[in-house]
């Protein structure tokens, strides 16, 4: 596919959009109801390519699992391979294999697992040789690093013979993830104790239950029809298959949007978005829903508000180093991220009026294309590489062109 370009709405927007199925949700299912011996039942899967690569690889008796790019296919494939005491070979894509994956392997080392690097130390890829269970079962891990690590354990520790206790020290980041993945193993039929002040949360050893589990629309999918809602002159757009009581911490886009000029009224389908007033500046802490960094910061350029931004460290071991790819682009579009604070505070704001049409590079990214699209409801923007949205929402394109003229 070459590259798309995104024109302006010649109309007011009023759209009904079926959103996808949410990825980290789907991924999650997959791995516990694999834990249930399969037993279980799951409706509305992601089409996305991360989860569809996860459902081959579960299914696939061959010894090398090749996750591609995907992050959380990796750290969750990686834990239930070894803990089931599958013979396999890790490995995924140049990008993949620099992701850091050294805590996690650590941590089933220390459960049991028979771990070798292949390559560089604490990076893919890895040779699973089994399982051994060492008697331990507590495990210290950082939480201020990746969610998806402590998700990975706290999925399989159910099955480990006397379970698993986790003690997360630093900082705890993206703690609604965590959460989520503990609902899910609570929907599957299993039991834990979390005390987030101790930050200790405890696995008894148990059996999933095999249900029937329905997965949510995808609330990252959804910011991006935020975005074009506050950047159109007129929209009204429902969202369906969403959630008030969303599992998904990237539902924090509800509320961080309402500064930015849209309002979200929940309907028995999913949500209403409406234009409101906005705010000229606002402070968000991202820390537990980094994936709507990249959204926040083109849009906050694109109408000319000031965002304030913290807890977006982790956006640097990304698909890509996302901080680094949001300084080169957002000067296409007239604004700037500024570190204001070392690898703590960052400042997004509008500078120069653009003078030629942007021509955004995605790097690899399918959020940085996504982030980037709604621009063009207040200028025209050309999305280089638009094919990697397949990787969480393959039919986005398609459905922008509900709303707007994508060539």
């Amino acid at each position: 596919m070459q590259a798309v370009t995104v024109y302006p709405p010649l109309a007011p927007i009023q759209a009904q959009i079926q959103l996808a199925a949410s990825k980290s949700e789907s991924n999650r299912a997959l791995i516990i109801n694999a834990l249930s011996n399969f037993g279980g039942q799951l409706s509305n899967v992601s089409a996305a390519r991360d989860t569809q690569t996860m459902l081959r690889l579960l299914q696939s008796s061959e010894t090398v699992a090749d996750v591609l790019d995907a992050g959380t296919t990796m750290r969750f494939l990686t834990a239930y391979f070894a803990v089931t005491g599958q013979n396999k070979t890790m490995t995924g894509t140049p990008r993949m294999c620099e992701r850091p994956i050294g805590i996690l392997v650590d941590a089933l080392r220390t459960l049991g697992a028979d771990i070798t690097y292949l390559g560089k130390d604490g990076y893919p890829p890895t040779q699973l040789n089994g399982f051994n269970y060492s008697g331990e079962n507590k495990v210290r891990i950082r939480g201020d690093v990746s969610s998806q690590y402590i998700s990975a354990l706290l999925m399989v520790g159910p099955t480990l013979p006397e379970g698993i206790t986790l003690e997360l020290t630093g900082e705890v980041g993206s703690r609604p993830y965590i959460e989520m993945t503990l609902q899910q193993m609570v929907a599957f039929g299993a039991t834990f104790e979390a005390d987030w002040e101790q930050k200790i949360i405890r696995v008894p050893a148990q059996k999933y239950t095999p249900t029937h589990y329905q997965v949510e629309s995808d609330w990252s999918g959804a910011s991006y029809w935020y975005s074009v809602v506050a950047l159109a002159e007129q929209a009204e757009v429902e969202l369906l298959g969403l959630k008030e009581n969303s599992l998904q911490g990237d539902s924090a886009i509800v509320n961080i949007m309402r500064h930015m000029g849209v309002e979200s009224t929940f309907t028995a389908q999913g949500v209403l978005l409406t234009k409101i007033p906005t705010q000229e500046a606002f402070a968000w802490d991202f820390t537990d829903c980094p994936d709507l960094a990249q959204t926040v910061a083109a849009c906050a350029v694109a109408k000319g508000i000031t965002v304030t931004m913290t807890g977006i460290e982790s956006l640097k071991i990304k698909e890509t180093d996302r901080v680094a790819a949001l300084q080169a682009e957002l000067p296409k579009i007239g604004g700037e991220l500024v570190e204001v604070e070392s690898n703590t505070k960052y400042v997004v704001r509008r500078t120069v009026a653009p003078t030629t049409q942007p021509i955004i590079e995605t790097y690899d990214d399918h959020r940085m294309a996504m982030a980037f699209a709604p621009v063009g409801m207040v200028m025209p923007i050309v999305i280089e590489e638009p094919h990697v949205v397949a990787k969480s929402y393959p039919s986005f394109w398609e459905d922008l062109k509900k709303v707007t003229t994508v060539e």
